[in-house]
């Protein structure tokens, strides 16, 4: 680890748990570089199954007392170097299909399936070997997983690798000369070791491809779900521990059930956070509100003018200030959070305490490290979500990444179009659908098409180059089937090729364009910040979508569009080469990119790093739960929150109705002189 040079070593300190239990404790004092430091894990203290790692760091100022200074405090852990180390060589020895959830990761956080298939382009192996794919996701539900299809040997071992080799025994004889003599009489899923390196390998094969898809099932379909059953949580154990609860109507939750715990807190800035899940036929991020109900205490050295934040995504929903100098006990106090942060899947609640006290502000010499505790929360805080409105959309990128919609509710395969069965677009392929496995929480049945024409109206995915794209894919996608010709990435050779819109922004920030301009400008701003009123809630009805053509800077798209009778889902996948859909896809499935897919289109460059995206302007409703008027009105109201002036021309309708009725009631009753 590493840590800011301006942390105070006396004061600050570094501890790791192991399942809830302490190990080891090191005060912070590595400024200068990296520091390995090693604990004893107590015998007995590891579980069959996850274990919880915890790393917590309390760090205080050498010289500042202010809230601003805590943001100069930091202490990163080099994940290359931190590790568990077994003393038992066997401790490595993988022995069933469940090991696979042990794979763990790379020095870059990275999970990756390097699966052999001599037979990798032969017709008939491609669905076989993607519903693997996510099944191995599903197994392992690792944040930041890439698949690697081959066909020629084993590649080299490492940290957070898997080798798989598939095919029948015939082909993989060549490449495996120790394969179990099992293999050629019956179907075989079984982990063996690498004679080259020691390594376990998973080894799947049979006298026959049959034989190879058997071999599949067994290891997948522990992973499989009726879709009768309803999910009670999005899995994240993996990475944020517990796995967050999936809410679909009127909800209280206590935080102690989302991992927080009761804390006492000396510091200046205290945050914690949760998470918490919302269905893809969420609706209700125009009117819906939240609660917190906090349950937390301040002493009275905490001065007005301090605050308890309320983050959703990291986007601020809701602050209360503190008034009293005489500390407070909150009981459930009510925090209104408003839900227009959230979105399908996942999201993330963060709880802030800015503290201020009058000895913070003097700041006398040892001040930063004080050990009294002016704040704390306690776990029996509650989040209660209401009811919301429940209607799927098209199109909607932001559900398919945050649950897999519709895809993952689908009872019949999903019709999946792939250009060409390479290695490049078939790992790219693989790498998706495995990342939108673990949103829906089981593997999405697939089957390969050849042709859009035989879809219908189905749901359906499209993956593989611009170039071999249908051009109705691309049509119904709204995206310009020119761009098949014109798509192409700028290469390192081609200096001087400047990105149209980053141009635009950096000569529109130079450019004021006059006095009203800026006014005006800076009016719409302070609409959209305040009011959430932007031009397209101004409208009566939304605008047409308009044709989109990517940018060379773009190496990578995500659309999303309606089938051509208008009743199913198409997304396509696609790239100017196999080469950059494979690449984009492996940075775009990663944990922390992921969740920025949304809108109706989403593109990457790999140039720049940048994901942008495009959104919706005109989506259809898709029902999704029984017909019920309390739904109905749910969703009346988010809309009509989202369309200001079809609300305004509503009331004005409706008070004239009241009018002409009183009148028409007035001239019927009492005397005419």
């Amino acid at each position: 680890y590493q840590n800011s040079i301006v942390v105070a070593p006396e004061a600050s300190a570094l501890t790791v748990y192991l399942n809830n239990r302490p190990i080891g404790q090191q005060r912070i004092g590595s400024p200068d570089g990296p520091t390995a430091v090693t604990f004893e894990v107590p015998s007995g203290l590891l579980q069959p199954g996850a274990n919880v790692v915890t790393f917590e760091a309390d760090q205080r100022h050498r010289t500042d007392c202010s809230i601003q200074s805590t943001y100069e405090l930091w202490s990163n852990i080099d994940p290359a170097g931190t590790y568990l180390r077994f003393a038992d060589s066997d401790a490595a020895q993988l022995a069933s299909a469940d090991a696979v959830r042990a794979i763990g990761v790379d020095g870059a956080g990275k999970t990756e399936f390097d699966i052999v298939v001599p037979a990798l382009e032969q017709p008939g192996t491609t669905k076989p070997l993607l519903r693997l794919a996510q099944g191995l996701s599903v197994l392992s539900s690792m944040p930041n997983q890439i698949f690697a299809f081959s066909t020629d040997s084993l590649p080299a071992a490492g940290p957070g690798k898997l080798s798989v080799l598939v095919g029948t025994a015939a082909e993989l004889r060549p490449l495996f000369p120790g394969l179990p003599p099992g293999a050629e009489s019956a179907a075989l899923a079984a982990f063996v070791t690498d004679p080259r390196s020691g390594s376990p390998v998973l080894l799947i094969s049979g006298p026959s491809w049959q034989a190879v898809s058997s071999a599949i099932d067994t290891i997948v379909s522990p992973t499989d779900r009726s879709q009768d059953i309803r999910r009670d949580a999005l899995t994240t154990e993996r990475w944020s521990a517990p796995n967050a609860p999936l809410v679909f109507s009127d909800t209280n939750i206590a935080l102690s059930q989302l991992g927080v715990k009761t804390t006492e807190f000396s510091g200046r800035r205290f945050r914690t956070s949760f998470n918490v899940a919302v269905p893809a036929d969420f609706y209700a991020n125009a009117y819906g509100e939240a609660k917190v109900l906090l349950d937390a205490a301040y002493t009275d050295n905490v001065l007005p003018g301090s605050h308890i934040d309320i983050y959703v995504n990291d986007n601020i929903a809701s602050t209360v200030p503190i008034t009293t100098t005489t500390g407070g006990i909150l009981r459930h106090l009510p925090i209104r959070v408003t839900m227009r942060h959230f979105k399908p899947g996942l999201n993330s609640v963060a709880i802030e305490a800015i503290l201020m006290t009058k000895d913070d502000a003097a700041c006398a010499p040892g001040a930063t490290a004080g050990a009294n505790p002016r704040f704390a929360l306690f776990d029996t805080s509650e989040l209660h979500i209401p009811d919301f409105a429940r209607v799927g959309q098209r199109p909607n990128l932001a559900a398919m990444a945050g649950t897999g919609y519709p895809y993952g509710r689908s009872a019949e395969p999903t019709p999946l179009f792939i250009d060409r069965v390479d290695a490049d677009t078939l790992s790219a392929a693989a790498t998706l659908l495995g990342q939108m496995a673990i949103m829906a929480g089981h593997p999405i049945p697939v089957e390969t098409v050849a042709s859009p024409n035989t879809i219908g109206d189905h749901d359906a995915i499209f993956i593989g180059s611009i170039s071999q794209m249908p051009a109705t894919a691309l049509t119904q996608a709204n995206i310009s089937t020119a761009s098949q010709a014109s798509w192409r990435p700028v290469v390192d050779a081609q200096t001087g090729v400047v990105d149209t819109g980053t141009a635009f922004e950096q000569w529109n920030s130079k450019v004021g364009g006059g006095v009203l301009r800026s006014r005006i400008t800076a009016f719409r701003d302070w609409l959209w910040r305040n009011f959430d009123i932007s031009r397209s809630s101004l409208q009566f009805v939304p605008g047409a979508e308009e044709i989109f053509t990517p940018s060379n800077a773009a190496t990578l798209l995500v659309a999303q569009g309606s089938s051509p009778t208008g009743g199913g889902s198409w997304t396509l996948v696609t790239a100017p080469s196999a080469k950059d859909l494979r690449e984009g896809l492996e940075v775009v499935t990663a944990q922390s990119n992921w969740p920025q897919i949304a809108g109706h289109i989403t593109t990457y460059s790999s140039k720049t790093g940048k994901i942008e995206t495009v959104p919706v302007t005109r989506f259809d409703f898709v029902p999704s739960v029984p017909w019920s008027i309390g739904n109905y009105r749910l969703i009346a109201a988010n809309w009509l929150s989202t369309n200001i002036l079809s609300y305004a021309f509503l009331l004005v309708v409706f008070l004239l109705l009241i009018g002409l009725t009183t009148a028409s009631m007035l001239r019927k009753l009492g005397r005419s002189k």
